[in-house]
Formats: structure tokens, C-alpha cells, sequence
């Protein structure tokens, strides 16, 4: 049956090729490298040469009380993100679509996709001039109000905040065009319709737009939280650095991993640390997902 609707159908199945391979070499095919998680992985040997250590680099890992820490870094921080750049996002979305004039919005629309280009270096020297204790923006500023200076990069606690406005900064105007795009879709019947019925502009939003962009949400928030247990390396090494001081509330389970892998040269452990993250990914996705499917059936993934 499956071979006679492929036969069918040839030419359209043959389009899906090229992103089948991709998938399967660049996405399926490096999951066999999880077999390192298990082995004293060394050059000379190779990945099916070097000797098993069963579960000794899980230990290894969790034999301390760091793993908690980056875990609920990893958690905290990726929540903060999801939460508020799915409802920045989304206004943003419903403000550009509420622009009538043309060149004026598509002005705004490139602005604020503009941020999404800038690299995380970039970022991270624009944010050291605004924080740095000495001359930096923000401290002169509260020096003019007669404030006393801040030392932001000594104080962890001030950091899940400044990582959740510049990681809003950064994507929400790249995933409000994603949502710009599905408002476009609703046929403009309704909102003629609710006018016609006296509706303002505030209602048509509350009834018709956020109702029938909630489909979209839902998928976009759930493979948001697929990802919850990989921390942005990029953000968070760019940003923090290997400044110690801020670990308490920065360090993730990526940066962990990767300085496990600098300065121990322990690839069995960075790889353990990896198939913990895929395995609790594809937990959590599959729980939410689950969640999903009572709640409204057509939003779920799969």
C-alpha cells in the first residue's frame, strides 16, 4: 500500500530527497556517536576501538551536586525565554499587522528583524559597554542621578534578567514574522464581519486574531520546549564568558559540557553529558505533546 502511493506519487516524493538526506546524514547518522557516552574514548583507538566503561562517565557527572545546577540553570533560563518571547513575539506580531501604512511597516518589520543577524560577539561587546563598572552606559547614567555604580558583572543574580532581555531582543522579531505570517492567513472576512457587528479594534484582536493564531503558538512552544535542556552555548559563553563569579545563575548544561571537554579533554563525559540532554528533550516533548493532544487534538505534533 505505502509502495503503491510512493509509485504514485514519485515525483512529488522525489522533492522530499534532498531534505531526507540532510536529515539522515547531518541529523540521524551522528547518533551513533553516543556510543562515546560509554567508552574511554581516545585518537588513536577510535570511536569502536576504545575500551567501554559502561555508565563511569555518568558518574562522573552526576557524582556531584553540579549537574543539579546546571540543570536548573538550563530549566530556569530557557523558561524565562520561551515565556517571554512567545508573548513579545506575539504582540510584536499583532502591532506590525495593525500598521497601515505600508512602507512604514515594513520599515518596522525590518528593524526589528534586523537583531537577529547581529552575532553573539557583537552582542556581547554592545552589552559590556552598557554594563562595564567603569565607564559603561548604564552606570554613568545612575552616577548622573546620584546612584551609586553597579557591578553587574560580579553579581549573578542580576544575570537570568539581562540574558531574557537580550535574548527577546535578539529573536522576537524573527518569530514574529512567523506569527505575521499565519495573522496574514486569517481571511479577512472576519475581521469585516466583526466590524460590521461593531467590534473594535481590541476585540478583534482578543476574539478572532489570538484564537485563530493559537494553533501556531502551540506548535512553535512545543518545539521551543524540545530544546528546553540545551542551553544557548552561543548567548551564554558570548556573553559570560569563563567568568566564574557568574555561574551560580548562568552555567548550563552546554558550557558545562564544554569545559569539560577544554579543560579535561574527557570526550566521554561531554558525550555523556549530551545523550542526558537528548534523552530528557525527547521526554519532555513527548509529556507536552501528550498534554497537548487531550487538550486540543489538531495543535499537537504528532
Amino acid at each position: 500500500m505505502v509502495f503503491r502511493e510512493i509509485v504514485r506519487n514519485r515525483v512529488l516524493y522525489s522533492l522530499a530527497v534532498p531534505g531526507l538526506l540532510v536529515l539522515i546524514i547531518f541529523f540521524y547518522l551522528p547518533m551513533f556517536g553516543h556510543v562515546i557516552a560509554f567508552k574511554n574514548y581516545n585518537y588513536f583507538d577510535g570511536i569502536w576501538g576504545s575500551p567501554w566503561t559502561g555508565l563511569d562517565n555518568f558518574k562522573f557527572f552526576f557524582g556531584g551536586s553540579d549537574w543539579l545546577r546546571v540543570t536548573f540553570n538550563t530549566l530556569f533560563l530557557n523558561a524565562l525565554f520561551i515565556s517571554f518571547g512567545l508573548i513579545i513575539s506575539v504582540i510584536l506580531a499583532i502591532f506590525l499587522n495593525e500598521i497601515r501604512q505600508v512602507v512604514f511597516k515594513r520599515v518596522a518589520q525590518s528593524m526589528a528583524f534586523l537583531p537577529f543577524f547581529v552575532s553573539w560577539m557583537v552582542v556581547s561587546m554592545m552589552l559590556f559597554s552598557l554594563l562595564n563598572t567603569s565607564d559603561g552606559l548604564i552606570n554613568r547614567s545612575l552616577k548622573e542621578l546620584g546612584l551609586d555604580s553597579v557591578s553587574w558583572y560580579s553579581m549573578p543574580h542580576y544575570w537570568p534578567a539581562i540574558l531574557t532581555i537580550i535574548s527577546v531582543w535578539k529573536t522576537a522579531g524573527y518569530q514574529a514574522v512567523i506569527y505575521l505570517a499565519a495573522i496574514t492567513g486569517i481571511s479577512p472576512e472576519y475581521y469585516e464581519s466583526a466590524q460590521m457587528d461593531g467590534a473594535t479594534r481590541l476585540q478583534r484582536i482578543r476574539h478572532i486574531t489570538l484564537p485563530l493564531l493559537r494553533p501556531t503558538i502551540i506548535v512553535l512552544t512545543l518545539l521551543a520546549i524540545g530544546r528546553i535542556f540545551y542551553g544557548d552555548f552561543g548567548m551564554i559563553f558570548g556573553l559570560v564568558g569563563d567568568n566564574g563569579v557568574l555561574y551560580e545563575t548562568t552555567d548550563v548544561i552546554d558550557t558545562y559540557a564544554y569545559r569539560a571537554l577544554r579543560q579535561l579533554g574527557n570526550f566521554g563525559m561531554s558525550s555523556s553529558i549530551g545523550l542526558y540532554q537528548s534523552v530528557l528533550g525527547l521526554v519532555t516533548i513527548c509529556v507536552f505533546n501528550l498534554i497537548v493532544r487531550k487538550i486540543d487534538k489538531e495543535s499537537s505534533i504528532f
